[in-house]
């Protein structure tokens, strides 16, 4: 385990050296985050002009849950978005040979290549807006819903990671990758929506088979103390669902490397 915090190490400095050399494109990136906040926060403010509540989520908490979700995006893209969705073209390329020669997981190596300077910079936007949300609404979390709301956000850059991971792994038949990762951003999308909106067979489907609406949800209710019934079912279900998707990906990842036969075979 050692070794592996060590090779991480070096990845990370080599990864901020280089965002370091792009100066004007790491500050872009930080400058179109803001924007996009700015937009989704007129957005709000616009919706919330005409209604008290949605559901059971007033203006506020809604401008926290989509904190939250950034906060999981934003977190999630700076450690392992860039290596995912590098692995077709390692694949097409056949660089992936290489990897698989490397005295470490072959997962582990395809999933740690870069670090994304830039997104850590907006997960802390993200961490600005749901401390200001907390202040508008006077809500002072206790450290054991802190303890929750982190371990919660864990367990959603954990499914980030495992779909996108398992999407990605599809590249071995199809090579080509770009419309799945497109299909997954849009459906993804939906957490930042509050659960109160969604009912019936999709919010089925997006609980407990795909637990998009959960990833955020959770993790806000925990930190405004709002579940209507018991926390413990959600905070259930969102770490089963998590596990299973953790697992079945590193499953699909192993099942495809013995399928593998490498761009010039």
């Amino acid at each position: 385990m050692r070794r592996y915090f060590e090779i991480y190490s070096i990845m990370l400095r080599n990864s901020l050296i280089r965002e370091m050399n792009f100066k004007a494109n790491f500050l872009l990136w930080i400058l179109v985050e803001v924007l996009w906040f700015a937009g989704q926060m007129v957005f709000i403010e616009v919706l919330y002009g005409h209604v008290n509540a949605i559901g059971d989520w007033s203006k506020w908490q809604m401008v926290l849950l989509l904190g939250t979700h950034q906060l999981i995006a934003q977190l999630f893209q700076s450690v392992f978005f860039m290596n995912v969705a590098g692995i077709p073209e390692l694949v097409r390329t056949g660089k992936l040979d290489f990897m698989l020669m490397l005295p470490i997981d072959a997962q582990f190596a395809v999933s740690t290549r870069q670090f994304g300077l830039d997104n850590v910079v907006n997960a802390g936007i993200s961490v600005a807006v749901i401390l200001l949300s907390l202040f508008k609404l006077q809500i002072q979390p206790g450290f054991s819903q802190i303890v929750l709301f982190l371990g919660t956000l864990g367990f959603g850059i954990a499914v980030h990671y495992s779909v996108m991971f398992f999407l990605a792994t599809i590249s071995f038949w199809i090579v080509r990758a770009q419309g799945l990762f497109a299909g997954y951003f849009s459906t993804f999308s939906l957490g930042r929506y509050p659960d109160s909106v969604f009912s019936g067979l999709f919010r089925l489907i997006f609980s407990w088979v795909i637990p998009i609406i959960l990833i955020s949800n959770v993790p806000a209710r925990f930190l405004m103390g709002t579940f209507s019934g018991s926390p413990w079912i959600p905070l259930l279900q969102l770490s089963v669902a998590a596990a299973f998707v953790v697992i079945a990906s590193r499953w699909f990842w192993r099942f495809a490397l013995t399928r593998y036969t490498s761009a010039s075979s």
